[in-house]
This record gives structure tokens, C-alpha cells and sequence, in this order.
């Protein structure tokens, strides 16, 4: 093994949807920044699985105000860095057809409103005006929020990953994390299979994988990952701008979801029920009859859509669907950005912003300081997100 080499500032283990904002962050608040990743690659974890859907209309303040800024990082990277990652400012609907649904998306309105989203309950009626498409027979309505989105999940991976070189954050790809180096109950640095490296924040963004990390110095936050598939149909003429959103729960899955990209295809997933806990990636059988049956319930023009194919990816799950994010109580300057329940995606540049401000030790606004204490890795786990 070689000697240490030149002291960083931090190190981030993970190049996912986490990892690679979080590089670019600090790497332009000046931070001298080290990415270690074990795939070859950036983004092959979970992230490269992920479908694009960026949102803020979320139940938790926390992730509503991060993905806030997350909208504004997407939704302007081209004019800000000049590459195109296919932002499309779709919006989402979530779709109401039982009582139970429609006054969950109606309670969670006014903390919405309260936080500043662009999001309204429209009627039935009024919602078929926007998506046209959707089965009007016991329709009740759905909110509507213009302002979120979707883009490719690989090209704005790779734009997070170039721009972040530029601004000088360095990345070592296959090279798996054996050791987090400590003087006492700091820590110190990491060892890999080939160097040993210093920096007094380490910073765990490893999704689905955090757990290794964690045991790296004896921590065990509450992480554990289950298994969602998705699938993507052959193109067709545009026909659906919003993502559309159906949380009844149903026998197999608690929730579906699916939009249409610029270039034609749906884009689908839902959530199974029971979950199925593990790190099995493996497509299953089971999945195209569940979501074709639900899809084409909610809007029947599906029906003679072809699937061009399916995948499957891990959600770091957390027991209340929060991520996990600060000062992690394991080890001083270990710092965690884990949980993220699926959403790394949309919650990745908020958050990276957030850890850079952190470790840069900016005085933290009244906004930060509310983020850190929902999503800290020291709370109680209760309750549940309403729209996770």
C-alpha cells in the first residue's frame, strides 16, 4: 500500500445521484474534494436505475425546501453550464379516485403552500383539461404542479460528474473503501486496496451500499434498501406532459407512477407491497402484469402500448421514508447524506449544497438548521412521509 496522499479537505465514497452534486458543491466553494467510488464508472449504483422525475411537492418541509433548490439546479443547468441534461418542465399531477387519497393530497396542501410551491387541487374536470388521457369514470381530481419536472438521469449524471472535474474535484473509480482511518474518535482519512488518503471529513453518500461504510466505524443507522422495478415502452407521438401520480394502494404495489419522456417513451414504476427487502437487482415476472393492470385502469389509451424493456434498482429506505443527512454521532467528521427512500435524484443538489455548507462551516440559515434537525441522523424515527 502507498503513503497517504496529499491531505483533502473532504472525501465523499459514492459517485451516485448523491455524491456527484455533493463534489460539485464543494468542489466551487473551494473545496479540495476526493470521490471514491468501487464501480468503474460514476452512477452505477442506483442512480443510473433512477427514472428523472424531479419534484418538490412533498409532506416534509425538509425535502420540499431541498428539492426546491434541486428544481432551480436542473431547471437551469443549461443556461448555468451550458449542457443539455433534457429538463422538461412537465409538472406532476397526483391523481385522486377515493376519498381517503384526495383528502390526503388536500391535507398536505397547506404545508405546501406554506413553503412556496406552484401546486393547486384541481377537479375533476379541470384536471382532465391537463391530462386528458386519464380515466374520467370516478375521477375525483388531483393536485397539479407545473413547475416540477423530469430530465435524463445519465445525462445530467454525467454533467454533475464533468463539471465537477472542472471545478476541480478529483474522482478514483475502482477503488473500494477497506478502511476509515481515525486519531481517536475523529476521523482521519480512508484506505482503499491501493493508498491510504487524508482528510478530516469523510463523507458517506454510498445509497443502498451506506451501510458498509457505516461499519466501517461502527456506526448502523436505521438504512435498509428494497427493490423497485421500472420499465420504458417503445416511442409515441406526445400525448402526456405531467407525471402522473396514483398512490391507492393495490394488491401487490402501494403506488404507481409513469410520464413520457421528449423523445416519445413512458417511463414507468411502482411501488411493491409488500417491499421486497435485499439487494436483488434482478428483473421479475411478476412486475409487467402488476403495472400494466394499474396503468391501464388509469388511463386506457396504454393498453396497446409495447414495452420495450424493464430494470430494477434499490431504494435506501429509512423506517419514516426520510433521509438521513449531518454529523453522524460515530465518529467526529463523519458526515452522512444516506435514506434518501429513492429520491437521490431530485434530493441530490440541495443536499450536495448542503454538506458543502456544512463542512465550509457557513453559518447556517433558519432553513438549514430546520432541514438538519427533521433529517438528523440522531432522531426519533417516527411517522411516515404522506408522499413518499
Amino acid at each position: 500500500m502507498s503513503k497517504a496522499e496529499s491531505l483533502h479537505d473532504a472525501i465523499i465514497i459514492g459517485a451516485g445521484s448523491v455524491g456527484l452534486p455533493t463534489a460539485l458543491a464543494m468542489a466551487e466553494a473551494g473545496l479540495n474534494v476526493l470521490v471514491l467510488d468501487r464501480a468503474p464508472s460514476p452512477g452505477q449504483g442506483s442512480h443510473k436505475a433512477a427514472i428523472g422525475g424531479v419534484r418538490a411537492t412533498h409532506s416534509d418541509p425538509a425535502k420540499i425546501r431541498l428539492c426546491l433548490r434541486s428544481l432551480e439546479v436542473f431547471s437551469t443547468w443549461r443556461e448555468t453550464y451550458g449542457q443539455d441534461i433534457e429538463w422538461t418542465s412537465g409538472g406532476y399531477t397526483f391523481v385522486a379516485y377515493q376519498d381517503p387519497e384526495a383528502q390526503t393530497l388536500k391535507d398536505v396542501l397547506t404545508i405546501q403552500h406554506g413553503l412556496g410551491l406552484n401546486i393547486d387541487w384541481l377537479d375533476a374536470a379541470e384536471l382532465l383539461d391537463v391530462v386528458p388521457s386519464l380515466n374520467p369514470d370516478g375521477l375525483l381530481g388531483g393536485t397539479y404542479s407545473p413547475d416540477d419536472g423530469h430530465c435524463s438521469t445519465l445525462l445530467a449524471g454525467h454533467a454533475f460528474y464533468e463539471t465537477a472535474i472542472r471545478a476541480g474535484a478529483s474522482f478514483h473509480f475502482s477503488e473500494h473503501v477497506t478502511a476509515i482511518s481515525r486519531d481517536e474518535n475523529r476521523v482521519t482519512g480512508v484506505v482503499t486496496e491501493r493508498a491510504t488518503y487524508a482528510a478530516p471529513i469523510v463523507v458517506n453518500a454510498a445509497g443502498a451500499w451506506s451501510g458498509d461504510v457505516d461499519a466501517l466505524v461502527g456506526a448502523a443507522h436505521p438504512v435498509m434498501p428494497d427493490s423497485h422495478e421500472a420499465g420504458i415502452t417503445e416511442p409515441v407521438a406526445p400525448f402526456l406532459k405531467p407525471m402522473v401520480v396514483d398512490i391507492r394502494p393495490a394488491q401487490g404495489s402501494s403506488n404507481c407512477y409513469f410520464y413520457q419522456l421528449t423523445t416519445g417513451q413512458v417511463v414507468f414504476c411502482l411501488t411493491p407491497d409488500p417491499p421486497i427487502v435485499g439487494f436483488d437487482r434482478r428483473e421479475t415476472s411478476a412486475f409487467l402484469p402488476l403495472i400494466a393492470q394499474r396503468m391501464v385502469a388509469l388511463m386506457p389509451t396504454l393498453a396497446n402500448l409495447r414495452v420495450r424493456r424493464t430494470w430494477r434498482g434499490l431504494y435506501p429506505m429509512t423506517p419514516d421514508g426520510a433521509p438521513i443527512v449531518g454529523w453522524s454521532p460515530a465518529a467526529e467528521g463523519y458526515l452522512v447524506a444516506i435514506g434518501m427512500c429513492g429520491q437521490g435524484f431530485m434530493l441530490g443538489p440541495g443536499v450536495g449544497e448542503l454538506l458543502a455548507r456544512m463542512v465550509t462551516q457557513t453559518a447556517p440559515s433558519a432553513s438549514d438548521r430546520e432541514i438538519l434537525n427533521s433529517l438528523s441522523p440522531n432522531r426519533q424515527f417516527s411517522g411516515q412521509e404522506a408522499l413518499k
